[in-house]
């Protein structure tokens, strides 16, 4: 190869990387496809979410890209928090909701959970999430303080999910009676199941899934509402006991808090680890924009979806903040979900 043939490839190939470097968050995507994939199968109210913010968020994203939809379930939403830690690609053309305790189940000892929460790149949450403890009509437990004196069965999804661990936390810490019977495959299920009474509530069931999948049972009174899971009471529900507020001493309130800290990820969307920051950043604005879109809000409205949205930097600070709480209040919190 003579100097000048040498000069002018090496000259090429040097342009060829400044281009592709240069190369803008809207070029990227302009002409792609954008993969959605929700944690659980069709109908719960992860889907719901998931399909409302797909239908919208192609046209915030820079460039336009398409998005389609892909339901990845298994092993409580941790099977698609696996997947999109090891094996989707790392370029921002995957997003993800799954479990919103998913960030957190490595740090408390689950063996399912191949990822480290902190890694992945948080876009945002739809809502901060109320889960409520519930009885059927006639079950015998319509108040909280019932709750500590009769046992209440209820039905689960899998180790990982609220349905299962919020009942065994509060059991354990201030002494309710739930008696949880696992193993249905879907939220969907649970419900069919408290219909047919197999069972007699559920517990860590969302608010915003009530309010959009089952408002006659709350207006009808089918259903007893008999405390809620937050950081603070919702609106909604002035005269529903907060779970923090039946804590009887610090001690208590503290493990519950870091037990229910996830509940502000309500809705969680996250991107693979590694994602270039300028298109992180595309997909934070491109979800709050979403959020606050008219036409996203009419639906959501329509649909009965609760919209309160938590930015992907609160999200972030959330998930590194619980994992630096004190090791021996995690291994305990830990110990209860088990």
């Amino acid at each position: 190869m003579t100097v000048r043939r040498w000069a002018l490839t090496t000259g090429l190939f040097v342009a060829s990387l400044q281009v592709a470097g240069a190369q803008s968050v809207a070029d990227f995507y302009r002409g792609k496809t954008v993969d959605m994939f929700i944690g659980y199968r069709t109908g719960g109210g992860y889907d719901v979410y998931g399909r409302a913010v797909a239908r919208h968020i192609g046209r915030h994203i820079p460039g336009q890209p398409g998005v389609v939809v892909k339901n990845l379930d298994g092993a409580g939403g941790l099977r698609l928090a696996n997947h999109v830690a090891q094996v989707a690609p790392r370029d921002g053309t995957v997003i993800a909701i799954t479990g919103r305790n998913a960030a957190f189940e490595p740090l408390f000892g689950n063996k399912l959970a191949q990822f480290d929460g902190r890694s992945f790149g948080w876009i945002g949450s739809a809502n901060k999430e109320v889960s409520i403890c519930a009885s059927m009509k006639g079950a015998g437990v319509d108040t909280y303080a019932a709750l500590l004196e009769k046992e209440l069965i209820i039905a689960g999804t899998g180790a990982a999910n609220d349905t299962d661990q919020i009942p065994k936390v509060i059991n354990a810490i201030l002494g309710t009676k739930f008696k949880l019977i696992p193993g249905y495959p879907t939220g969907n299920g649970l419900t069919l199941a408290m219909e047919r009474r197999e069972v007699n509530g559920r517990c860590g069931w969302s608010w915003s899934s009530i309010k959009s999948t089952h408002p006659h049972w709350v207006k009808s009174g089918e259903i007893n509402l008999l405390l809620q899971i937050a950081m603070e009471k919702h609106a909604d529900l002035p005269d529903v006991p907060l779970v923090l507020d039946v804590a009887k001493t610090p001690e208590q309130k503290e493990m519950l808090r870091i037990v229910f800290a996830s509940l502000v990820l309500g809705r969680p969307f996250f991107t693979t680890p590694g994602v270039p920051a300028d298109r992180l950043a595309a997909l934070r604005k491109a979800f709050l924009d979403t959020l606050g879109d008219q036409q996203f809000l009419a639906e959501a409205e329509k649909a009965l979806l609760e919209v309160t949205p938590v930015s992907g930097e609160e999200v972030e600070r959330l998930v590194a903040e619980i994992h630096k709480a004190p090791a021996s209040l995690v291994e305990k919190a830990g110990e209860l979900m088990r």
